[in-house]
């Protein structure tokens, strides 16, 4: 769908990739002995102290780095659409081989001053995203020019046709123009639709692509004109275009669907899930990191809350809450016991001001909240065994938050499209409001993380969480 993601492309990207990974390599054993850090070396000590690169190595680095930003999808054009995607894979990418690499030196024995492999991967990463960001800046002003445009025309005005257009006029970047539509109801004909001109009938298809040099069709059809698309698409199969169906059930398929095949048979994923694998990986390895770290930081609070909540009434300690995870799995989630024992017998979920009808919120002023139970409330700490459930795989650092099976039972079909993802301890409806927004409303708030997914953004998302937390803003 976009002009410039070609082959050809690509394959420059892969070939300056592995030419400047190699370059910074040699760089950076120069500046070790240029730059005044570390202990002074004189080239002339070199050969004595120093391992110096060999072909081996060079071979043995241009493997790595193929093969991890191979697996990072830095080169399939459907992941690198957009800039944030695009340099968080290369720097991933980049990461894991420059990890695999150390690991190789180490288990070969060779001494490669740390100096110079800081060096090389600075300098690697700052190429490998520089010269992209120049690629980009080219392109946009291309774009501006005119040139390198993909130019769409969508078949249906209806519903799904209008979805379609909107987001595809949020993809900011990737040069994308929508001419208009083409639509059969004589209701629609000379009109204008969010903005776009209605250009013709189906009959008139063939004659519109050619006079408005379309690049690509998308077919957002409802199901009873499956007769007219057939047609159609044998219709415009002669001309020089790409063609694309948007299917009518498109409300129930995730972000993120996938196309397979089985047997031939092309397969929708409508339950696929919104994270990619290599991006999942890298998004259970650091919930493995910070949630060991975490308990191993918070072990000896944890134990004096432990010893609280035993103290006040002798009740149980942990609190394992059912809750509704990813892809509607059910699992338990633990949190410090901060109410009274029994508590769910006495249900007390408050209606909203505004809502008294479907507006469900904590409220500030529950009377099973116990007094520790309103401390650790109030700072959080009730959620410190979650780091359990984030080691376990049952929840991840950063997600739209586990949500109650009863709660779960009224949502409508749109609103489960938040369980595409790992649920988790904080996430962006945390940062942008937590306990002062009702239980339910925050599902639009968590599609926008599903939709905008990076690793970046959960860093984001905990670092400004941390502020949250010590202002204790909505949380009760």
């Amino acid at each position: 769908m976009f002009k410039r993601f070609t082959t050809n492309y690509m394959v420059l990207l892969f070939l300056v990739d592995l030419i400047l990974v190699q370059v910074a390599l040699g760089v950076g054993m120069r500046l070790r002995f240029v730059l005044p850090f570390g202990d002074n070396l004189l080239p002339i000590w070199g050969s004595e102290v120093v391992y110096r690169p060999t072909l081996a190595l060079h071979l043995a680095v241009a493997a790595i780095w193929v093969l991890s930003l191979t697996f990072a999808s830095v080169y399939n054009p459907r992941r690198v659409v957009f800039w944030f995607e695009e340099f968080q894979r290369v720097w991933m990418g980049h990461t894991v081989a420059a990890l695999c690499f150390a690991g190789l030196l180490y288990l070969l024995k060779r001494d490669l001053p740390r100096l110079t492999f800081v060096y090389f991967y600075l300098l690697a990463l700052a190429w490998l995203i520089g010269y992209r960001v120049a690629l980009r800046i080219w392109f946009r002003l291309q774009r501006r020019a005119g040139s390198g445009v993909t130019r769409i025309a969508v078949v249906g005005a209806g519903k799904v046709g209008r979805e379609v257009t909107e987001r595809l006029h949020h993809q900011r970047g990737a040069s994308l123009d929508v001419v208009g539509f083409i639509d059969d109801d004589p209701a629609k004909q000379g009109q204008s639709i969010q903005g776009l001109p209605v250009l013709g009938t189906l009959d008139d298809a063939v004659a519109v692509v050619k006079a408005q040099q379309i690049d690509e069709v998308i077919f957002t059809l409802p199901l009873h004109a499956h007769a007219k698309f057939a047609n159609l698409v044998v219709r415009l199969h002669e001309l020089p275009i790409r063609m694309h169906v948007v299917p009518d059930y498109f409300d129930l398929a995730f972000h993120g669907a996938t196309i397979e095949s089985m047997g031939g048979i092309p397969l929708i994923g409508l339950r696929d899930p919104a994270i990619d694998g290599f991006q999942r990986f890298g998004k259970r390895l650091m919930d493995i990191a910070l949630s060991s770290f975490a308990l191993l930081l918070a072990w000896p609070i944890m134990l004096a809350i432990a010893i609280a909540i035993k103290l006040e009434d002798g009740g149980p300690i942990l609190y394992p809450g059912e809750r509704v995870g990813e892809n509607g799995r059910r699992f338990h989630m633990l949190k410090f016991r901060s109410m009274v024992v029994n508590a769910d017998t006495i249900q007390h979920v408050t209606a909203g001001p505004n809502d008294p009808t479907h507006g469900f919120y904590k409220a500030a002023d529950d009377p099973r909240i116990t007094r520790v139970g309103r401390w650790i409330r109030r700072t959080s700490l009730d959620e410190l065994p979650q780091f359990i459930n984030v080691l376990k795989g049952d929840m991840s650092m950063v997600g739209p938050r586990p949500e109650l099976p009863w709660l779960v039972a009224s949502y409508e079909p749109w609103q489960r499209k938040r369980f595409a993802v790992p649920q988790g301890i904080t996430g962006w409806w945390q940062i942008n409001g937590r306990s002062d927004n009702p239980m339910h409303l925050h599902t639009d708030q968590d599609l926008y993380y599903i939709q905008n997914y990076s690793l970046w953004l959960d860093i984001q998302i905990l670092w400004r969480t941390i502020g949250v937390v010590l202002r204790g803003r909505g949380a009760y």
